[in-house]
């Protein structure tokens, strides 16, 4: 069998795990109807949403996860961490833990996973979270692993939550569709129209009340919304506003989503800041949050408040239509090229009333004077966009994306947008690259002093992106279940959590 993501067409895929012993009680079974189909099921991409909600902490699991509320790693499959020095770190692993096809958890499998992680050998999202770190790992005994960085990573625990540990019988130089970890349910099936989840009765933890979780997929919010109204589905999360009509089914929540859109500062009229200057200045931001909802907070930074790092003191850029003609202008008069056409590359179904903010947005370029031709993509084809190396046709192109930071500290989220070596980003300064390394360096109070000064950069100097809103999350919830959705929702939704209610 071909494990290679290539081959999501091919209908039904089989874990190598032995079937599951535990009764499939259909009223102890759920459907959750998500906005957009996963492009594939590798573990090395659940900070990607539509894999996240459906692998993390259900198929694998990772060392550590942050604790939603004071954003401190706790234990998962690592159970204690010491820093030996500034560059090395010792793991505990937890004892008595199987993948669901038998092999043991030891430190063999943690150095595997993360090896594999690292290589370059597969396209791995996740990655992106260490920015350029080489790491090196020994197995110092059956479950104690020692993890060395080639610069000092004070929040190696903190990153350590979005490695996820897979059994070392996967392939390494390819990504998979059929992934085996550690977490209480196995993958059955993953076909274009539906994902399904069984439990897996040979879990280390808590028994989960969930048996059987069958995941579909549906653009529009209002045909998600009815889904879970008329009971065909359990939940579903990411509506519009105008779907989260019923106050006994339906949550609002701050969620740690951030929209933008990244400028390609590489390539010209966008190298230009003014250029870039008048982008941020000519959008109604007033108007257009309107689509989002009364409670969305406008973004002058790539992180929410309560990360580390995050300044609460940067403004927001106004909308000034004036001042950004002008700006325009004054590039024209330069020699910039202004009339070229730019790229506007939306992706379906990546937020609620995401296509019409991106049409909204392209007029306004327009009314500005710069030619934005908006293309919407599924997923698949706006990674290619997102993540290096990015397509040698690209041109000039502004990238709608949403960026998640549920990790409690800026460094998720910097070295992937602003640093040369980032796998997002499009800015190349070394002088920048140096006050990030030093940020990453750095702890205490002297870090989030940092972090803060490269946000202000990054919005006074650079403008490499156009920031939007803080995002407020809706989700629906089907009153069968007992469940709420928090900041970690958009990330993932562990099936554990979930009970049915008790007549």
């Amino acid at each position: 069998m071909n494990r290679s993501v290539h081959t999501i067409a091919a209908v039904v895929l089989m874990t190598a795990a032995a079937p599951s012993a535990v009764a499939q009680d259909a009223a102890q079974e759920i459907r959750i109807v998500l906005p957009e189909q996963p492009a594939n099921l590798e573990p090395c991409g659940t900070i990607i949403t539509n894999v996240g909600q459906i692998l993390s902490q259900n198929v694998v699991e990772s060392l550590t996860v942050i604790d939603p509320v004071s954003g401190q790693p706790q234990p998962k499959l690592a159970t204690e961490w010491t820093s030996v020095d500034p560059t090395t770190w010792r793991i505990k692993l937890r004892e008595g833990v199987k993948f669901q096809d038998g092999t043991e958890l030891n430190a063999d499998a943690v150095a595997f996973s993360i090896n594999r992680m690292i290589s370059g050998k597969i396209t791995c999202s996740n990655i992106a979270k260490f920015g350029d770190a080489r790491l090196t790992l020994t197995p110092v005994d059956d479950l104690t692993v020692e993890i060395k960085s080639d610069r000092p990573e004070p929040i190696m625990p903190t990153l350590l939550s979005v490695v996820m540990i897979v059994s070392p019988k996967t392939p390494v130089d390819q990504a998979v569709n059929d992934p085996v970890g550690t977490g209480p349910f196995t993958l059955s099936t993953f076909s274009p129209q539906t994902v399904v989840l069984d439990a897996f009765d040979g879990y280390w933890g808590r028994k989960p009340e969930i048996t059987k979780a069958t995941y579909v997929w549906r653009p529009e919010s209002s045909i998600r919304a009815a889904m879970v109204e008329t009971a065909e589905a359990d939940l579903t999360p990411s509506i519009a506003i105008q779907d989260a009509s019923n106050p006994e089914t339906d949550f609002a929540y701050l969620n740690s989503e951030t929209t933008a859109i990244r400028i390609d500062a590489a390539e010209p009229p966008l190298n230009d800041l003014r250029v870039r200057k008048a982008l941020n200045l000519a959008i109604d931001w007033e108007g257009l949050a309107q689509l989002f909802g009364d409670d969305v907070k406008r973004a002058s930074q790539m992180v929410v408040s309560g990360i580390n790092g995050h300044d609460d003191a940067l403004k927001p850029w106004p909308y000034d239509p004036e001042e950004a003609k002008k700006l325009i202008e004054e590039a024209r008069a330069a020699g910039v090229a202004v009339d070229t056409e730019i790229k506007l590359i939306g992706r379906n179904g990546i937020y609620p009333n995401g296509a019409e903010a991106m049409e909204a947005m392209m007029t306004m370029w327009r009314d500005a004077g710069l030619n934005v031709k908006l293309t919407m993509l599924d997923v698949a084809d706006w990674l290619r966009y997102l993540q290096k190396p990015f397509p040698s046709e690209r041109g000039p192109n502004l990238l709608q994306m949403m960026h998640d930071n549920n990790k409690g500290d800026a460094a998720f989220t910097v070295p992937i947008f602003y640093r040369s070596s980032g796998s997002y980003s499009t800015v190349a300064d070394p002088a920048f690259d140096k006050e990030i390394d030093e940020a990453l360096a750095a702890t205490g109070e002297p870090r989030t002093n940092s972090f803060k000064a490269i946000f202000g950069k990054a919005r006074n100097e650079v403008v490499a992106d156009i920031p939007m809103f803080h995002m407020i999350g809706y989700t629906r919830v089907g009153t069968r279940l007992e469940w709420k959705p928090d900041i970690t929702t958009n990330s993932e939704i562990p099936l554990a959590n979930i009970a049915i209610k008790k007549d």
